[in-house]
This record gives C-alpha cells, structure tokens and sequence, in this order.
C-alpha cells in the first residue's frame, strides 16, 4: 500500500498552480489543501485540485494535524520566511521556493527550526531536475570529463517576466535569476566550496522600465577552493517571447573532456499567419501537454512528496540554498564596490533586500 500524506500549498500562483495539480494527481498525497489571498484563484484551483480544504489564511492549515506537509509558493519573496517559519514551528515539512530568505538571520532560523524539530526542509532549485542538467552532474560523477577546470552559464528571460519579478521585490538578476545556476554548479562542483567572487551588472530597457538600480543582466565569476573557476551571467530584458522565454547555455570544460547544454527551448516551435513563431515549450518550470508535464517542476514535487512519505533526504539541502545566498550576497556588493569579494562574507548579517 502506498504511503500517503496530506499538503498544504500556500500561493497558488503560476509555481504553485503546478506544484498543487501535481500533487493533486500523486498517488502518495491523500489530500490536497489550498491558501490564496485571491478569492478567484483560490476557487478556480480548489476546484481543479479538488481541494479538501480552500483558505485565504494559511495559518488556518497550520492548525490543521492532519496535514504533514506545505509547500510554500507565495509571493512576494518578503513572505517567505514568515510562512515557512510559521509551517516549520508547527511541525510540518517545507517546500519553499527561492530565494530561502531575504536575510542570513532569516535563513538560520528555518535551517535550526528544521534541525530542531527533525523535518524536511528544502529550496525549489528544480533545474536538479532538468534531465540536461542531471546529465552534467552524472558525467562529471563517473569521470567522462576528468577533472573540472571551468564551467560557463548564461541564462536570459524575457522582460516581461523581468518586469512583474522586479516589481514586487527589488533583487537583483543574481538573487533572482542567477540563483538556480548557482546552485546548478555547487551541486555539479560538490564538495568543492566558493571563496571569491567577482561581478559586473549592465543597464538598459530595465533601468528606463523601472528606475535607477535595475539592471538589465549581471555577470559573475566564481573562484572555487581548488581553483576551478565558474561564470553566470543571467538577465531578465528579452524582448517579448512566449509563453515565457527563458534561454540557458552551459558549457562544462574538464580535463578529459567537455559537455555543452543547449537549454534555450528552441527545439519546438510553430508557425501561424496569425501570430508568426511562438515556442511555446518555453518556460523554466514547464507546461502542462495534458497526459504529461513537460518541465522539472512536478518531478521535484513527487520528489518532496517522496521524501516525506518514506523518510528520505531531500536533494537540496536548505545549507546548499545559504551558500547560494552568499554568492549573490556578494556578487551583488562586488558590482556595487568594482573590486573581488572574498568568501565566507565577512559580516554573514547582511541582508540580500535593498
């Protein structure tokens, strides 16, 4: 007999409309509850999920035992923390998606409330569960590459989706964008660790879009303890694609060898003589083709499910999401001061959030 427990999702926007549905068609869930502060898209995605419990306050399945675990989806980012504190002291599971914080101090207390209580907490980097990029972390497990000498990444989304996630919160492209291939690479590089960082922002349509202080893409360069040497550049001010274009290129250099990752979701397109080219397999979390779900997103969710059901580590640990929280910490003080800063940082209380 399957093992089953009851979730919770809170914010069932865009990530957690998918992570809900995903859960509401895994065996291993027995009960799917739902939080959202819209009337509407609360009704529509209870209805969808068939939803045994439908709230606009998250607290109210806080209180409920019967549920195991919540999946923390809501925005902006500055409500992160408190939801994820909150399902944390009451003894439930977190998925919670990225950034883990907005602060150290933030970041620490769900790290020892998880510790302490002995619960599953983990970081929505669902990229792990991009089979591209599992298959870079395979090949450099079973030495196809030999040694890592340098690894090259460049992620770019369209404006429009540029616009809405600096509108709400103001990140930077390494906070915000970057994050996921930061945590790609670590996780390739384990267990080698960062200890210098070097980083240089553009500005451009952002800047005249929202104000001083957006850029357009930053690019970072990050010195390991061995010395292998990685670089991210990620940006969010593509013109207008859909449904929401996001373009990755990998390059992975070894000794004995190289991968190349073409993750820019070209590779399915159509043509109309209404609208012209559309890719419309475009998006990082994926899109739903009926029978399937063509993305990493639901994956990472089963994997979350699973993880609680049968008493498993999860894949990313919350102490992977800090170390990713440092790199753009500090990225983002080496664009502001011009000069390389040196890991750990340090004064770790720095916050993330300008």
């Amino acid at each position: 007999m399957t093992k089953q427990v009851e979730v919770a999702i809170v914010g069932t926007g865009w990530c957690g409309g998918i992570r809900a549905e995903t859960c509401a068609q895994y065996p291993a869930v027995s009960a799917v509850h739902v939080a959202e502060i819209r009337p509407d898209r609360l009704a529509e995605i209870a209805k969808n999920t068939g939803a045994k419990t439908a709230t606009t306050d998250y607290h109210e399945l806080l209180r409920d035992s019967a549920i195991g675990a919540v999946l923390v989806c809501a925005t902006p980012e500055t409500t992160h923390h408190p939801i994820a504190r909150d399902a944390l002291a009451a003894g439930k599971h977190v998925l919670l998606e990225k950034p883990i914080a907005l602060t150290f101090d933030e970041a620490d207390e769900l790290i020892g409330l998880a510790r302490k209580n002995d619960l599953k907490f983990t970081i929505g980097y669902s990229q792990r569960f991009n089979p591209k990029f599992a298959y870079v972390k395979k090949v450099l497990e079973d030495g196809t590459l030999g040694r890592p000498v340098s690894v090259l990444v460049s992620r770019n989304i369209t404006r429009s989706l540029g616009n809405k996630i600096s509108g709400r919160i103001k990140l930077s492209p390494a906070a915000m964008e970057a994050t996921h291939d930061l945590d790609f690479v670590l996780w390739c590089l384990e267990p080698r660790r960062p200890v210098r960082v070097y980083a240089q922002t553009a500005f451009g349509a952002m800047r005249d879009a929202r104000g001083p202080g957006v850029p357009d893409a930053m690019w970072m360069m990050v010195t390991m303890d061995d010395g292998v040497v990685f670089t991210v550049g990620a940006g969010w001010s593509l013109p207008p694609g859909y449904p929401n274009f996001s373009s990755t290129w990998i390059e992975f250099l070894g000794t004995e060898g190289a991968v190349v990752v073409d993750d820019t979701h070209r590779d399915v397109y159509t043509r109309t003589m209404r609208t012209g080219t559309e890719f419309p397999i475009s998006s990082m979390p994926g899109e739903s083709l009926g029978h399937v779900f063509a993305g990493p997103m639901a994956e990472e969710t089963r994997h979350f499910i699973d993880a609680v059901v049968n008493d498993q580590p999860v894949m990313v640990k919350p102490e992977s999401a800090r170390i990713v929280m440092e790199i753009y910490t500090a990225a983002d003080l080496s664009a502001e001061r011009n000069e390389p800063v040196t890991l750990p940082l340090a004064a770790p209380k720095i916050a993330v959030a300008r």
